[in-house]
């Protein structure tokens, strides 16, 4: 089977509308991680609060359950160039009213929960989209240069927003993010007009049908569940970045952005086809690891190098869409990478909470430990639960069911 894989970067932006999908993400991703950051920082000089200034920069990921579980069926029965366009719109306006003078923190978080809300249907959107721009054979190095870019700029955006907001402010730099989220509804236009891949009226019935078909299968829960879980209890240790080091948190945010681009290369590049499906696992493992020593409080740059190569474990993320792409129908295609989405920014959201209350009653550098003892926990327990049965090894394959895929 040739290695589909190797088609190269360059080639993709001469694929036509990956371009315009491609900057409009870029612009999102810019916007988001300015606005986070510099929401997270000014949430914590308001309340000095680890869990407030947590739930502050990843609460949208909260209100991903409700999206998921009533609105996701929009994802292929929506238009996806409307959709895009609208999204980005609507980030733009609530991003700019989380800059409004004397809005109490409770009133900021209640727009960050409805920021999530507006989300929860934007990955199912722009990765089914991805999966008819490039077809199935192009997705893994398309998603892995998606995944570089957005690794790019957030060492880009919390390098540059952290300067920006000690120089400037926090209120300032969310209107920025603001604009860069417009300039994203711009590009978007750009994208060709194109039906829905489903026919039908999104509903919530239809939502849960699809969620139930996608579950039906033992396998596609595995999947999911090792998406979800293991990385959105890393990302618990990442929310408490700000509070463990408030002068350094954006240093801290651009070496897990360096470590994640390092891991997403290796994956969606150098691996050959045949070795991916068996490192999904041990990339769990790394991704969870070095969170261990931050526990002993080691100096920053140690701090710093130990971050970066933990997040080379989010490289395991590729490995395991690769696969759920390969068992989901055509038809289903952005609900189901949408469901993954939703999920993942979910559990983040979740983890991000858990880890801000641990911090709240012990420290940063505690709760940090236990979250990456959680992820061990799940990354080892869901590969044993995988295998029993399983003809070709579940989440960890074997030799012989990955030379005959």
């Amino acid at each position: 089977m040739p290695d589909t894989s190797r088609r190269s970067y360059a080639s993709l932006f001469r694929t036509r509308e990956f371009t315009p999908l491609f900057l409009s993400t870029a612009a999102n991703v810019a916007a988001q991680t300015v606005s986070g950051l510099a929401l997270g920082t000014l949430v914590f000089r308001a309340t000095n609060s680890p869990l407030l200034s947590a739930v502050s920069m990843f609460g949208p990921a909260l209100a991903q359950v409700v999206g998921a579980t009533f609105f996701l069926s929009a994802a292929d029965r929506l238009p996806p160039r409307a959709t895009l366009v609208g999204l980005s719109l609507g980030f733009a306006l609530t991003t700019a009213a989380l800059a409004l003078p004397g809005l109490p923190v409770w009133g900021m978080l209640a727009v960050v929960l409805v920021k999530g809300l507006i989300a929860s249907v934007g990955g199912g959107v722009r990765w089914g989209l991805l999966t008819e721009i490039l077809t199935r054979d192009g997705y893994l190095t398309g998603r892995s240069l998606f995944n570089m870019m957005h690794g790019l700029l957030q060492i880009a955006g919390y390098a540059v927003g952290g300067v920006l907001v000690v120089l400037l402010s926090p209120r300032l730099c969310l209107l920025l993010a603001a604009g860069l989220y417009a300039t994203a509804a711009c590009v978007a236009l750009r994208l060709s007009r194109r039906p829905p891949r489903t026919a039908g009226r999104p509903s919530v019935r239809a939502t849960w049908r699809a969620n139930a078909v996608l579950f039906s299968s033992r396998p596609r829960r595995h999947l999911y569940l090792a998406l979800w879980l293991p990385n959105g209890l890393v990302v618990g240790c990442e929310s408490l970045y700000v509070s463990y080091d408030p002068r350094a948190a954006g240093t801290l945010f651009a070496c897990a952005a360096l470590g994640m681009l390092a891991g997403d290369v290796t994956v969606g590049r150098l691996l050959p086809a045949g070795t991916r499906p068996r490192l999904g696992v041990p990339l769990l493992v790394l991704l969870a690891t070095p969170y261990l020593v931050l526990v002993l409080r080691p100096p920053l740059p140690l701090t710093a190098v130990l971050v970066a190569v933990a997040s080379v474990g989010f490289g395991a993320t590729l490995v395991q869409q690769e696969r759920l792409i390969a068992l989901t129908p055509d038809e289903l295609s952005g609900h189901a990478l949408g469901l993954h989405s939703s999920g993942m920014l979910t559990l983040q959201g979740v983890a991000a909470t858990l880890a801000g209350t641990v911090a709240q009653f012990t420290s940063p550098a505690t709760a940090m430990t236990v979250m990456a003892l959680a992820s061990l926990t799940v990354t080892l327990t869901l590969t044993a639960v995988s295998r029993r049965d399983a003809a070709d090894g579940g989440l960890l394959p074997t030799r012989a069911a990955v030379r005959s895929a």
